[in-house]
Parts: C-alpha cells; sequence; structure tokens
C-alpha cells in the first residue's frame, strides 16, 4: 500500500493517517509506504521539515518507509519527468493507492502514474475552499482512477457528495484515537502535570488545540478567553497547535486587539506552538474548546480532549455537535455565551465523566483502522482496467 501525503507538517489529518498507516502496517495486514509531494512546507509561520515531523519520525520507528520528491511547496511548476519516474517507481510496488486528502491528486493525476486502485481520503467539509484540488478529485473520478472515497465525517460526504462525487463512491470512516494514550490520569498526575506546566492544582484550565489558520476563528476564541480570563482570577487558558506562539506575529497581532485593555490577563494565557505530549496536554484541562466557523469535519481535538476527560464545548460546524453529543456543549459563536459555557462545563464535568468512559470504545482507532482495512481490501480485489490486481 502507498499513501500519497502532500506533505508532512502539524495537523490532524496528518496525525490520523499517520495511526492508520502505523497500526495496519505493524498488526501485519498491510505492507504500507509512504510519498510526500514536498520535503518542507511553510504553513502557520513555521518552516515544516519531512524529516524533522513527528508523524514521519512515527512512520519510520514503525519500519515504514517515507520519502518525498525533491521540492518544497513553494515550488508550484510541473512535475519533471524525473519526478514522475521516482513516483511511478514507488507506485508501481503498490496494488493500493491511498491519498490523503485531495491535494496530491495533481500528482497520481499525470499520465505517467500507474493505474492502481485508487482511494481518496477527505478529513474537511469544504470542497470549494480547496482551490484546485476538488477538480483534481473530479478529474480522477471522471477518469476511472477512484475505486472509494472514505470520509471521515458525515459532513464530508454530504459537502462532496453536493460537489459532484457520486454516493456510490463515499464511505464514512469515523475518526478515533489512541485509547492506550489518550486517557483520564490520577488526580495526583493531573497535579503534577499542572506543575509542570505553571498552573495551579486548583486552576480552571481551557485548552485550545489548533492550527493558526483562519478556520480556527482565533479572534472569537481569544474574545471568549478575554471574558474567561477577567471574570475568573484563578483561571488559565492554553494555546497550542502550529503558529500558536509568539514567534507568529499574526497571533500577537490578535491577542494585542484581543487583551488592549486588559494586558495583565495575558500572564495566564499560554501559547505552547506545537506540542508532542497533547494527552498530557488535555489531561490537564478541564474543557477542549473549538471556536471554528468552517471547513471542520470530525475534528480530532475534541475526540483526543474527551479521551482525557475534559469537557468539550464546540460551535457548530461540521460532526462537532454529533461528536460531543452527550459529553458536552454546542455554542453560538458569540464570545460571551462561549466564554460562559466554559464555566457551565467546568462545573459539570464530574457529571460528564461516567459517559465519557463508557462511550470510549466508539472512539477507537483500531475501530478506525478496521475499516479502512476493509475498504483497502475490498478495492485491492476489484482493481480497475490496467491495474495490478492484489497479490
Amino acid at each position: 500500500m502507498l499513501s500519497v501525503y502532500e506533505a508532512f507538517f502539524a495537523g490532524g489529518a496528518r496525525a490520523l493517517h499517520t495511526a492508520v498507516v502505523r497500526e495496519l502496517h505493524t498488526s501485519g495486514s498491510h505492507r504500507h509506504s509512504v510519498l510526500g509531494l514536498y520535503r518542507e512546507v511553510h504553513r502557520e509561520s513555521l518552516r515544516q521539515r519531512m524529516t524533522s515531523d513527528s508523524r514521519y519520525q512515527a512512520l519510520r520507528d514503525a519500519g515504514i518507509r517515507a520519502v518525498a520528491l525533491r521540492r518544497s511547496a513553494a515550488d508550484r511548476s510541473p512535475f519533471t519527468a524525473a519526478e514522475m519516474v521516482v513516483a511511478a517507481r514507488h507506485a508501481a510496488r503498490a496494488d493500493v493507492v491511498l491519498s490523503l486528502k485531495e491535494q496530491p491528486l495533481r500528482l497520481v493525476n499525470q499520465e505517467g502514474f500507474p493505474a492502481r486502485p485508487l482511494v481518496v481520503c477527505l478529513h474537511r467539509s469544504d470542497p470549494e475552499h480547496q482551490g484546485g484540488a476538488l477538480a483534481d478529485l473530479l478529474a480522477a473520478i471522471a477518469a476511472g482512477r477512484v475505486a472509494s472515497v472514505v470520509c471521515c465525517a458525515e459532513s464530508t460526504r454530504a459537502a462532496y457528495r453536493a460537489a459532484g462525487v457520486p454516493a456510490s463512491l463515499l464511505t464514512v470512516i469515523p475518526n478515533g484515537v489512541d485509547l492506550a494514550r489518550y486517557r483520564p490520569v490520577s488526580t495526583r498526575a493531573r497535579g503534577r502535570l499542572r506543575r509542570s506546566l505553571g498552573l495551579p492544582a486548583s486552576a480552571r484550565v481551557v485548552v485550545f488545540a489548533a492550527r493558526y489558520d483562519g478556520m480556527k476563528n482565533v479572534p472569537l476564541f481569544l474574545a471568549a478567553a478575554r471574558d474567561f480570563l477577567a471574570r475568573h482570577e484563578d483561571a488559565h487558558v492554553l494555546m497550542c497547535g502550529a503558529g500558536m506562539s509568539l514567534a507568529n506575529t499574526g497571533l500577537c497581532v490578535d491577542l494585542e486587539v484581543a487583551f488592549d485593555d486588559r494586558p495583565d490577563l495575558l500572564r495566564r494565557l499560554h501559547t505552547l506552538g506545537v506540542r508532542e505530549d497533547m494527552p498530557d496536554v488535555f489531561a490537564v484541562a478541564d474543557v477542549v474548546a473549538l471556536t471554528s466557523s468552517t471547513g471542520e469535519a470530525a475534528p480530532l481535538c475534541l475526540i483526543e480532549g474527551m479521551m482525557c476527560g475534559a469537557v468539550p464545548v464546540t460551535t457548530d460546524v461540521g460532526d462537532s455537535a454529533a461528536i460531543v453529543a452527550g459529553h458536552g456543549l454546542v455554542v453560538e459563536p458569540d464570545a460571551a455565551v462561549i466564554s460562559a459555557a466554559w464555566d457551565e462545563a467546568v462545573a459539570r464535568r464530574a457529571e460528564w465523566a461516567p459517559a465519557l468512559l463508557r462511550d470510549r470504545p466508539r472512539f477507537s482507532h483500531t475501530r478506525m483502522a478496521a475499516a479502512y482495512a476493509a475498504v483497502i481490501d475490498r478495492v485491492g480485489d476489484v482493481a480497475p482496467a490496467g491495474a495490478r490486481r492484489r497479490r
């Protein structure tokens, strides 16, 4: 199996797909490899290189070969003949090709790319905002390349069906996480983790785990955080993800606007940037917050936070409402309403804890990986004309 990535960088879709590939490869179900279009990208104020990315390292640690073409994302020129030779060589070894999102299809659609059963894995609910990637997806379907389209959410399936993807190709496999890593911790461990982050044991803690992107509506989150911190002297807010650091001038401007009249509150707002210890970060939280306005499908941060015992509070975007049903709150995109909902979430955290524990199997990554395996096995046995049959 060959997975084609646009690039390696911090983000939920890549973390999730990497988990699927690792699970299937290490369980012996399949043999996997990964090909990236770019060796590095510059996003969310960060230069992110493939070889320093934790998802790349996780694949390599599992014995999975991961390589990339010799170009950066800034290079939008046509693929060269030499690059097509490299891509074709990797694809020729595979029985099935998986595309992480639709962006890599501009490579897969090239004439020199071998015909293989193609599974396109989608992780957003706004196909019209993906540049030319939607056109690439529809072209691959029209050419008979696409055997299946896996959607991580019902909102994804509905959006791409409306955009012209045949319903017969669309399958929903809900997101899942490693429950051995994302789990509640003891009171003692929680206190230790809070101390390591400079947080009082009794603090009200809200975590916002997101990359710095317009779809995340960072200004709305900061407005809610300002209200929350102003009303509670024991409150702390953690922001983590690509671009969530003071090295990002865009975030600095947003902070200045939101806290212009109360800069003192910023002492209790912690910008942590990209973290590789997210289970520990979520374990210290009372609330995991999401304020996105568009694009989300099945936000991984909500699932990861819930599985660590944090109460989710989210705007109604993508499948977020279905994910948090019975476990948290769905709110209007209004700062005061969101801040008040964080209060309610903190007060009712013990009330929701039993439901979060009971429903953990629903969010298991092993369940998710098994569903991906079933799709791969099915399409591998029904290869299109010119493709190699499954061995």
